[in-house]
């Protein structure tokens, strides 16, 4: 395969994706990724189908959406008495490789 560029010759596989390549090629239970084998509560599919409709539909801001963003900082200062502004002080991630 030709190489696109120098500059991506250096990136890795995920963590969670090697675990995952290991974990079926050795025939074992992948705890590094969930793998259900159940239908998730009633509650929460029709809870889905809701929010699905009603939307809205687009992605949120890289650094999470405002309403858990403001929840957290309410939480820290609670317990912490320190005020943080959710605005620039606080990130969300998509787990740790982010």
């Amino acid at each position: 395969m030709r190489e696109l560029s120098s500059r991506t010759s250096k990136f890795t596989e995920s963590v969670i994706r090697q675990m995952t390549r290991i974990a079926n090629e050795c025939d074992a239970i992948n705890l590094s990724q969930g793998f259900p084998d159940f239908d998730p509560p009633k509650a929460i599919l029709d809870r889905l189908a809701e929010v699905a409709y009603t939307g809205p539909h687009q992605y949120q801001v890289c650094a999470g959406a405002k309403a858990f963003r403001d929840a957290v900082a309410k939480k820290f200062e609670h317990f912490s008495g320190m005020k943080i502004d959710p605005e620039s002080e606080i990130v969300v991630t998509c787990g740790s490789t982010e």
